[in-house]
């Protein structure tokens, strides 16, 4: 925990987005161009970038509520 008494989050690379979101590559960026993905961390490398997996089960929980409100 920190000091908020909040569980940590933990960084997920790239691959790992693509498997807990079902997203390819292409449109991981693609929504994220259009300011409707979370955005990478940079994670200090040439290329190196990870994704907060608060920020993206927060992603997959506003996916969810939305499918509640289509008929």
């Amino acid at each position: 925990m920190n000091s908020n008494g909040q569980k940590p989050s933990r960084i997920l690379r790239r691959h790992q987005v693509e498997r807990r979101t079902g997203l390819s590559r292409s449109t991981i960026y693609a929504r994220m161009a259009n300011d409707a993905f979370p955005r990478p961390i940079n994670l200090g490398g040439a290329r190196a970038v990870g994704w907060l997996e608060s920020e993206i089960e927060e992603w997959l929980q506003a996916r969810a509520n939305e499918r509640q409100y289509e008929i």
